[in-house]
């Protein structure tokens, strides 16, 4: 039996919770936004977020939204947080975070929460607080709000590659495209054109006062191998840096061995591993 039982905090112990979330800046950084933007108070947040460990001596964390995400989280809190967890109906569509913790909860939940659509067990997470050496491609610049709709293709091609299935499936994409809009808006969407069609595109999805996380980096399929990937990447990592965080991370397939060359030619460096679990 637990001696220490999991809770669902609040906004008395939000303090704590960011204390936790500043010991961890890149893997946390997700949880970090949502914290940041809405706090722990129920009717605020699009989720909830647990805690493992005396109420003086908060251990770890495990936002669940609509993604589940494990934060410095022990083997003793792991252990709890899947007790907790497998007696509730899963509702997340991806388990992600340290390899570690997202790979036990797994072993603990797949039983009550299985099958798993596919399990990436080792996705290098990378960070860099250096301008690129790299020149960067002067053609990449932020999406405007008038070109929404020469991006959104980009965007929809890009999730289903990388996801394995499409957004457009669940409400005809206007969720996504809200996403995608919403980030156009903030000055958080990178693209170059050519002749009106995105060739290259990357957001800044998550952004906090840490890091600013890069996700959805993507080569349209005819340009691919021309060498492009390497400038542009340089161009959002400047951009970034100079504008928005002081570091900027990502995470990467240990498979996509070209994207790893790229990142890795624009200065950034290893700081952990993720896994997730897509349902």
């Amino acid at each position: 039996m637990l001696t220490v039982p999991v809770r669902q905090l609040g906004e008395s112990e939000r303090r704590a919770v960011e204390r936790l979330l500043d010991l961890d800046p890149f893997a946390g950084a997700q949880v970090a936004e949502r914290v940041a933007a809405r706090g722990l108070a129920w009717w605020r947040a699009d989720g909830r977020i647990l805690g493992y460990g005396a109420r003086r001596n908060l251990e770890s964390i495990c936002w669940l939204g609509g993604n589940l995400t494990p934060v410095l989280a022990t083997e003793s809190a792991v252990a709890a947080f899947a007790e907790q967890l497998g007696t509730e109906e899963r509702l997340c569509s991806s388990i992600v975070g340290r390899a570690d913790a997202v790979l036990g909860l797994w072993d603990r939940l797949s039983g009550q929460w299985g099958p798993a659509r596919d399990v990436r067990p080792n996705q290098p997470l990378l960070a860099t607080d250096a301008l690129p050496a790299v020149v960067g491609d002067p053609e990449v610049r932020r999406v405007r709000g008038g070109e929404i709709d020469r991006l959104f293709p980009a965007a929809v091609a890009m999730y289903t590659e990388e996801v394995g299935v499409s957004p457009l499936a669940e409400d005809g994409g206007r969720g996504y495209r809200r996403r995608v809009a919403d980030l156009v808006r903030a000055g958080r969407a990178y693209a170059r054109f050519v002749d009106g069609k995105v060739v290259f595109k990357a957001e800044l999805a998550v952004v906090t006062r840490r890091t600013a996380q890069v996700q959805g980096v993507w080569v349209a399929p005819e340009w691919r191998g021309r060498g492009i990937a390497t400038a542009a990447m340089a161009a959002v990592v400047r951009d970034a840096l100079i504008r928005v965080a002081p570091t900027v991370s990502l995470y990467v397939n240990d498979f996509n061995l070209p994207a790893r060359r790229v990142y890795e030619r624009c200065g950034f460096r290893p700081v952990g591993t993720l896994a997730t679990v897509l349902f």
